[in-house]
């Protein structure tokens, strides 16, 4: 049970953790960067508890952020060097010099690169000791290059000095079965943490599995509990027991952290919550989305891809868990998720990751620390980013043979600056 003080604070993020409303949703931005007057399209108000809103009409915007056509920075290689050898990238993140961490799965390590690509260090490596990995995961940096590298599992972090020393572990509490999913650590040392809080209840399909976003101290003691966020919905397949499926097109809840921001969104609307460092809702930032329906054309495109990407359904691969994820039977969502990802850019702006419908490419929308819409962006299939920066994105890059390759890009924004 949440004490009084702490029901007050929830109440403040939204009215969201009485009983979780589906339309709660949650954005986060703000930080350092240039402020930017509203533009035509965008609205700002204040409503009666001195929160700012900000409505943006991104969708008929042709403002465009653009990337360079060629990396200017590439780690990885086919063959060569170990540490250039990457496999199972989980994250990676510029430091202050210019230097590059990669959180590589396959070693259980995190290799640092000069600004140049050149290796110059490795810590971790597979175990249980200090400052060593079961399965590395997130990836956070804080000021003055900190680095906070998420294990699993049990979940904790190990915290490294910039010189690759091992600082301490950081055991949340209290334990957490499920590992974490994004978040973020604030400048302050406080890590906002996202968790599974239970399955649904007997294969419940109207039951949405809830996730919590928790705040730790340095030292992994429980602060408070932010909010807590409707995911999607399970259902069991009938004919294979034990095996569930998610309501297909269902809503996943996003946060991010950095600096002094905690960015939230269930993607149930176009919004996202604002918090600040001590966890009080200071920014809404909203933007128009065209018509979100689940047509039969957008059913029957997902399910052509899915044959044609899975080989087919005579391949040797091809099974029941297929067959039900096509299945006319499977739970459908009514409407589209808002967003497919969410992250804080080192500058402060908020960048959303439009949820791309069947054939449809996939797209950032970036915002600026005032909320107001800055640009779109489409890296491209080939890319996974990482990291945005004021003039650079740090993405994953996978080629046709499978070679993982760390690239930086420039990143040109609207007017020829950055935000």
């Amino acid at each position: 049970m949440l004490n009084r003080m702490r029901a007050a604070r929830l109440t403040q993020v939204g009215a969201s953790l009485r009983p979780l409303p589906v339309a709660f949703v949650v954005i986060a931005t703000v930080a350092c960067g240039e402020r930017t007057s509203p533009q035509r399209g965008t609205a700002v108000s204040i409503d009666s508890a001195g929160v700012q809103i900000v409505t943006n009409d991104p969708p008929d915007r042709n403002a465009r952020c653009a990337l360079s056509d060629e990396p200017i920075l590439s780690i990885g290689a086919v063959e060569g060097d170990e540490p250039h050898l990457l496999y199972q990238v989980r994250h990676a993140a510029r430091l202050s010099d210019g230097s590059i961490a990669v959180v590589d799965g396959s070693s259980r390590e995190v290799r640092i690169f000069t600004a140049k690509g050149e290796h110059l260090r490795s810590m971790g490596g597979v175990g249980d000791g200090p400052g060593e990995f079961r399965g590395p995961w997130l990836l956070w940096v804080l000021p003055g290059d900190t680095l906070w590298v998420g294990d699993y599992m049990p979940w904790r972090f190990n915290v490294f000095s910039p010189a690759g020393e091992f600082s301490r572990a950081v055991q949340p509490d209290p334990y957490q079965l499920h590992a974490f999913v994004r978040g973020g650590v604030l400048a302050n040392g406080t890590s906002v943490n996202v968790t599974q809080a239970m399955t649904p209840p007997g294969g419940n399909s109207a039951a949405p599995v809830t996730f919590l976003v928790e705040a730790h101290g340095p030292d992994g003691a429980l602060i408070d509990t932010i909010a807590a966020l409707p995911g999607r919905s399970f259902e069991p397949v009938s004919d294979q027991p034990g095996f569930f499926l998610p309501t297909l097109f269902g809503a996943s809840p996003l946060v991010a952290a950095r600096g002094t921001d905690i960015a939230m969104t269930t993607a149930r609307d176009p919004e996202v919550r604002i918090l600040d460092e001590g966890f009080r809702l200071r920014r809404i930032v909203r933007w128009g989305e065209p018509a979100r329906e689940v047509t039969d054309v957008h059913l029957q495109a997902f399910r052509d891809d899915y044959i044609a990407e899975r080989g087919g359904r005579g391949s040797p691969g091809w099974n029941n868990g297929d067959e039900a994820a096509i299945a006319n039977a499977r739970t459908v969502a009514d409407l589209f998720p808002t967003a497919a990802d969410l992250m804080i850019g080192r500058e402060g702006r908020v960048w959303v990751k439009r949820f791309a419908r069947p054939r449809e490419e996939a797209a950032w929308m970036a915002f600026s620390p005032d909320g107001i819409f800055s640009c779109h962006l489409a890296p491209g299939p080939d890319l996974t980013p990482y990291e945005f920066g004021a003039d650079y994105l740090l993405a994953l890059d996978v080629d046709d043979l499978g070679t993982e390759r760390v690239v930086m890009h420039r990143l040109d924004s609207p007017g020829g600056g950055s935000e």
